[in-house]
């Protein structure tokens, strides 16, 4: 009994112990779902408004979850178990109440450089996947929710430019209907149409670099199909002009135009090939097979080298997420007066990474667009995401063998609209008129999206930006020698009852330095060369040297660092040095350094006077100042 009773202490004990480390994590983890705060006050209403919400959002997201899918390389399929997998995960531990969650434009070119390259492949962009979901984790464990939203405005333009150009780029093939041969891999032979006797054509391959896809465009110009063509040009004038035909239709103004011109044309190719005989045109069925069922999860191994090897891109896929989603989240925000949990968010986002790849699915984030038909179809809660990753399931469960009629040509004209409205020109265009160096930041961004890839284009761009912003900043700030008299006009370090006194004197032997502005890296250098020169000038060697630092605002360990060599060289000289102005958030820095010492605490002053009068009677005239000034 004793036993018992001891063991039954040693477990509760154990579970308080244990409950007291998750409420102190929970504390330190910003991660709070909206789903289950919003719950809370949840009745019929709110559910029959994101119900319907969350149809016509399901409704939008096929055709966008088809097309980003076969975009990307991969099939249909994986695009629309992102859909389901990612929105439902995204919505139930988001920190949005509106968001929608899926695959986006943006990863397109990310996930087709990975599935084409060799060495990658699928595994290599599920791998890749998941590394980028632990990655977002991590971003919203430590809080990195909000640094995310201070990535330069012309890189997140620049690359999404780049994006969107991309991304037209990659379906001219469709569009024109081009093809190449099919070369037997053995013989390297042409194969020969055993059923026409000619030449056995096979959609065009292009590679995965801009230029390479354009000059593979032009040297298969000559297999052009016009019924593609004319598919394309179709789909895409009913995207754009279907809105304003059903626009005052209640209930199918609901339905968003890609939609409308998916079914169209594939009745219209269904009606070409069954009673005009009309061949060439290609459909998903003649490329891909689409299973109607979720696939079984499956955990890769993985190993370092493949960690190794494909960080970078993993990395690439987090900060883009990441921007996106918390960018549609902040939309989102102004729309419906709410406010986001950036951190929450990011930690939903990374675990709806890490999950969905292991049932073959693609990176994914927050998607503006069906965040947008969410929010103006009435969905106020996370219900609203979750019974649009419900409708997708149901679709792909008992409508998707007939997705297997929709042509690709048409699929490629719903991509054409997704890059236009991405390309944001006349954000680009207004761009253009700001400042040279955001002006640079955002071309260069561009060009290397397009010629090179994203993953480059986001490190050059943050290290150009950053560059910029050093040499801005540092061309704000300057270092310069006070002669004769310091003057008292709007200074905040001056403290004197006589209302009179425009100027202080400077007595003789006394050199006053004035800092204005951050004293970093970008100008340490500055102080030295401003001192070689003054001693090159002055005809007489200074006494006391007064560093005057009113309107410093921070200094780095570069700053301090030139600062004590300043001041151990001067003492070196026989000269004394005096710290006047000093803010408070610069003294908390200074007194834990070396520098503190170097100069002592009786040398460092909050105001100008007490400076010169120290300044004075190390000079030995300490009423020389006085005396002119009150003549």
């Amino acid at each position: 009994m004793i036993s018992l009773k001891s063991g039954k202490k040693s477990v509760i004990l154990q579970r308080f112990f244990i409950s007291g480390i998750m409420r102190n994590v929970l504390k330190f983890v910003d991660f709070r779902p909206k789903f289950f705060t919003c719950l809370k006050d949840y009745n019929k209403q709110k559910f029959s408004q994101d119900a319907l919400a969350g149809l016509i959002t399901g409704i939008v997201a096929l055709p966008l979850a088809i097309a980003f899918g076969i975009a990307s390389g991969v099939s249909p399929q994986e695009g629309i178990i992102t859909a389901i997998v990612a929105g439902f995960i995204i919505s139930l531990l988001g920190g949005s109440k509106v968001q929608i969650g899926g695959p986006t434009g943006a990863f397109i070119v990310i996930i087709y450089g990975i599935v084409s390259n060799p060495a990658y492949g699928l595994p290599g962009l599920t791998i890749a996947t998941i590394l980028a979901g632990v990655l977002l984790v991590l971003m919203g464990v430590f809080k990195l929710g909000t640094v995310i939203k201070f990535i330069p405005y012309p890189i997140i333009i620049g690359f999404t430019a780049g994006i969107a150009v991309t991304i037209f780029t990659t379906q001219m093939g469709d569009v024109f209907g081009l093809k190449q041969s099919v070369i037997d891999p053995l013989t390297g032979d042409v194969v020969i149409d055993p059923e026409t006797g000619g030449t056995l054509m096979a959609p065009l391959k292009t590679p995965g670099d801009f230029i390479g896809k354009w000059i593979c465009y032009f040297e298969h110009f000559e297999t052009f199909n016009l019924w593609n063509f004319v598919i394309a040009i179709a789909s895409v004038l009913i995207i754009i002009f279907s809105p304003k035909v059903v626009g005052k239709v209640p209930g199918l103004n609901k339905i968003p135009g890609s939609l409308y011109a998916i079914i169209l044309m594939t009745f219209v190719v269904l009606a070409m090939k069954h009673l005009m005989g009309i061949d060439g045109i290609d459909t998903i069925g003649d490329r891909y097979e689409i299973e109607a069922k979720l696939p079984e999860m499956v955990v890769p191994t993985i190993t370092y080298d493949m960690v190794r090897n494909l960080m970078p891109i993993a990395f690439t896929i987090a900060i883009l997420g990441a921007i996106e989603s918390l960018l549609s989240a902040a939309v989102a925000d102004g729309v419906i007066g709410d406010r986001h949990n950036s951190n929450t968010e990011l930690i939903g986002q990374g675990i709806a990474n890490i999950l969905c790849p292991m049932f073959g699915g693609i990176p994914a984030t927050g998607a503006i667009a069906r965040t947008m038909t969410n929010i103006n179809n009435g969905g106020r809660t996370p219900v609203a995401g979750i019974v649009h990753a419900v409708v997708l399931l149901l679709i792909l469960l008992v409508l998707m063998p007939y997705a297997n009629y929709i042509p690709m040509a048409c699929l490629a004209g719903v991509l054409i609209i997704v890059s236009y409205n991405m390309s944001g020109w006349r954000t680009c265009r207004a761009l253009l008129h700001n400042p040279k160096s955001d002006v640079s930041v955002l071309i260069v961004t561009f060009l290397l999206t397009v010629i090179f890839d994203l993953t480059v284009a986001i490190e050059f761009g943050l290290i150009l930006a950053a560059l910029l912003l050093f040499r801005r900043v540092a061309s704000t700030s300057h270092i310069s020698l006070l002669n004769g008299e310091v003057s008292l006009s709007e200074d905040t370090d001056i403290r004197t009852n006589n209302a009179d006194i425009d100027n202080l004197h400077i007595p003789d032997g006394v050199q006053v330095y004035e800092i204005d502005g951050p004293f970093f890296f970008g100008i340490a250098n500055k102080f030295d060369e401003l001192a070689a020169t003054s001693m090159f000038q002055s005809e007489m060697k200074p006494e006391v040297r007064i560093i005057r630092m009113r309107k410093v605002p921070f200094v780095d360990a570069t700053g301090l660092h030139n600062l004590e060599l300043f001041v151990q060289k001067s003492h070196q000289d026989n000269m004394h040095v005096i710290l006047s102005g000093v803010r408070p958030e610069v003294m908390r820095v200074i007194e834990h350094t070396s520098l503190f010492q170097e100069v002592g605490k009786e040398n460092i002053y909050d105001h100008i006077n007490g400076a010169l009068a120290r300044a004075r009677e190390v000079v030995g005239d300490p009423e020389k100042h006085h005396r002119k000034n009150n003549k």
